[in-house]
């Protein structure tokens, strides 16, 4: 018998969390625990609640939003995983979602089937995330020789773009940072990609916190 996943939801869109609430406790294998307006409501819900496996985390919230929310569990509540389920879809929001403890991040289109994919392997891997970044997060987890092999052949410059590109810093933000034009920054970027053979931006990140090059 599969064990139960227990799951929160830190959403301010009453209508929208109610349906994905009851979406989830059709399924068998889950529990929804509580629910929370915004991360406020959730710090004062989560002390006297059945602590969750897995919080379905918005980003625009009131009071407190996901960002500072996910920050505050990742710093008091290690073992509770977040994935961000949000309207955004832009790299800013992702990185910066992940730089603040979130273990996955799905839009809020996304398909049900995925929705469930994503609790249950978060529970039990530890993240998730879509295919566009899953290979490379897999490749960095199950291949850590060849991670330091390959961080190796960055140059000096290139490192310290790295941990920009890992940062919550725009494009033109670090172009002014390091004295570049950004048209530069995105050739750089484009020429780490190859070395690490990585694809994405976020891809990037990932590789970066994996080796410890950011926190």
């Amino acid at each position: 018998m599969s064990e139960t996943i227990s799951v929160a939801l830190v959403d301010d869109h009453k209508l929208l969390r109610n349906g994905l609430s009851n979406f989830i406790k059709s399924n068998p294998n889950f529990k929804v625990v509580f629910e929370a307006d915004n991360g406020i409501d959730l710090q004062k819900k989560i002390k006297s609640q059945l602590l969750p496996d897995v919080v379905l985390m918005d980003i625009n919230m009131p009071l407190m939003d996901g960002y500072d929310a996910t920050e505050w569990l990742y710093k008091h509540y290690p073992s509770v995983k977040v994935i961000a389920l949000s309207m955004y879809d832009s790299e800013e929001c992702i990185i910066r979602m992940l730089r603040r403890g979130a273990k996955g991040y799905l839009l809020k289109d996304t398909e049900p089937s995925e929705l469930i994919k994503a609790i249950q392997e978060t529970k039990d891997n530890g993240y998730y995330y879509t295919p566009m970044v899953a290979r490379q997060i897999s490749l960095l987890i199950n291949d850590k020789e060849n991670e330091q092999k390959n961080a190796s052949v960055l140059s000096e410059r290139e490192m310290e773009l790295l941990k920009y590109m890992a940062s919550e810093m725009t494009y033109k933000e670090i172009a002014d940072k390091m004295n570049l034009s950004p048209k530069t920054v995105e050739n750089h970027r484009e020429k780490i990609c190859e070395k690490l053979q990585i694809k994405t931006r976020v891809g990037l990140v990932m590789y970066a916190m994996k080796n410890g090059i950011v926190k």
